[in-house]
């Protein structure tokens, strides 16, 4: 009768065992659960507009230590209490943009919530066109990425794989008069000179490289975090990048380190796929990939200030059988107060005035 009372006993024990370490598991702590609402309760604002936050937060055991509210990163409050309001937050970033909460209790548990909202332009943007002033041979074999005046010559960087280079043009042939080939793995994007230096981005490699103005000698490589380049260029200071969406990244010129971001957004929308960039006097002008568009952008803000349209551009100035691509191609030459505008595989290189639409 012991040995058969044996498997029962051991039973029981096992089940004794199982239900306190059950209930263990069930007081084991929690962490704080935190809601955010706002008002008015929409999705979309527009730049400059004010709205109240409400946190709320729950917790099932513990107390609460210290409660932390950020807009785009930037600490709104900090509290203890569970329930509480913030008014009249300013939302003065485009783009989308963030509200987040992180909750700690006493014990060291955390979480984070956040919402997200759209932010866009208080701003109409002017619509502007174009008078050609001039027009200049351009090689038709160059799919434009990047192009710059620079000391009364322009430098381009060209774009496809195993064609893809570094040229010095004289403007009025169109004729290289300096050319580096980059190694067929890459695809050239964007290019900007600072510091006596030019730099030229990739589209998917993630690498950049800077060369000697004048011998073209490669004498430094950098990588990005974007996972693609597009159009390059440069305060004075920071280089400035795109990368086909709407952001725009400010790098430090010599260990490569994001200075800022911004996002640009008109009255409408962001506006996405920013391709080659000009900067001149705080505003940057900045190709829209795939359409006949330029626009205008403040660079403090990202609010799109004009919209250029170059439709017809190259209507008159190719031949059928000219294999073009789309608009790409804007540099300022400062001095003289002249602006140029190309494009991929283009055969001609414009001097162009922008003007407002009648």
């Amino acid at each position: 009768m012991k040995r058969n009372l044996f498997p029962i006993v051991l039973i029981l024990s096992l089940f004794v065992t199982f239900l306190s370490c059950s209930s263990k598991s069930t007081k084991r702590p929690r962490k704080p659960v935190s809601s955010l609402t706002i008002k008015p309760n929409n999705t979309q604002f527009t730049y400059g507009d004010k709205v109240d936050v409400n946190v709320k937060t729950k917790l099932r055991d513990g107390e609460i230590k210290i409660i932390k509210v950020y807009y785009q990163n930037r600490l709104l409050k900090e509290s203890n209490e569970l329930d509480f309001v913030i008014e009249n937050v300013e939302l003065d970033a485009l783009g989308l943009t963030t509200l987040k909460v992180d909750a700690e209790k006493t014990d060291g548990l955390k979480n984070t919530r956040t919402k997200a909202l759209t932010v866009l332009s208080d701003i109409k943007p002017k619509q502007l066109t174009y008078q050609v002033i001039n027009s200049y041979p351009h090689l038709k074999t160059s799919y434009t990425q990047g192009l710059e005046y620079y000391k009364g010559y322009l430098y381009e960087g060209t774009g496809e794989t195993g064609h893809s280079k570094l040229l010095k043009v004289d403007i009025k042939t169109g004729k290289p008069l300096q050319t580096f080939d980059m190694d067929d793995k890459y695809f050239g994007e964007g290019i900007t000179i600072l510091n006596n230096k030019i730099y030229q981005i990739t589209y998917h490699a993630q690498k950049g490289f800077v060369y000697d103005l004048e011998s073209f000698a490669v004498i430094d490589s950098f990588t990005y975090k974007s996972e693609q380049g597009w159009g390059l260029t440069n305060d004075g200071t920071h280089l400035i990048m795109s990368d086909g969406t709407n952001v725009l990244t400010w790098l430090n010129p010599e260990d490569f380190s994001i200075v800022k971001t911004i996002q640009v957004a008109n009255d409408r929308g962001t506006m996405n796929v920013l391709n080659e960039l000009e900067y001149i006097d705080g505003i940057i002008y900045a190709n829209i990939y795939t359409t006949d568009f330029i626009v205008k952008i403040d660079a403090s803000t990202g609010k799109v200030l004009e919209e250029i349209n170059l439709k017809g551009l190259i209507d008159m100035y190719h031949k059928p059988e000219d294999r073009i691509d789309v608009l790409n191609g804007i540099a300022y030459d400062k001095e003289n107060d002249k602006m140029y505008v190309t494009g991929k595989l283009y055969p001609r290189l414009f001097e162009v005035k922008f003007i407002e639409k009648n």
